[in-house]
């Protein structure tokens, strides 16, 4: 990988702070797919190909299977996602597009039908969490590379 900055030499303590929260959101109750689901739809309307390549090939090794992967841009046309999924994947379109999207309240009911308020709260991180990679990843100058 190449970047710009090597900014976990250049920023450990902010860095730590990252991957601390990194760790918060690995341990909440949030499924691990549907969590690798919000990644990989964050990074993909944020434009992030080091996080998109990082995100599916992690998917890929929890099981995940290559339909519901390509899919993802089209989630909510599709029968293979849960009810839980498909609404963390509107929350995290609504939560990255917030400008122009918002988080209107009829969502946030759909939200709790599925999720409790700590997973509610927790979701929210999550997606905030992929967002801020993205936007490192992407100032950084991060690049997918073959493997």
């Amino acid at each position: 990988m190449s970047q710009r900055v090597p900014y976990n030499e250049v920023a450990p303590d902010g860095m730590k702070i990252m991957m601390d929260m990194e760790m918060y959101t690995k341990k909440s109750t949030i499924h691990r797919t549907t969590r690798e689901l919000i990644k990989i739809r964050v990074s993909q309307i944020n434009g992030c190909a080091f996080c998109i390549d990082m995100h599916t090939s992690d998917a890929r090794k929890m099981g995940e299977t290559e339909q519901r992967i390509y899919c993802l841009n089209v989630w909510n046309e599709c029968t293979f996602y849960t009810p839980e999924e498909k609404v963390a994947l509107e929350l995290s379109e609504h939560i990255t597009l917030i400008p122009t999207k918002r988080v209107p309240e009829d969502l946030y009911k759909r939200v709790r039908e599925q999720y409790d308020e700590k997973q509610y709260v927790d979701l929210v991180l999550i997606i905030n969490q992929i967002n801020s990679w993205n936007r490192i990843s992407i100032a950084m100058g991060n690049t997918a590379t073959e493997k």
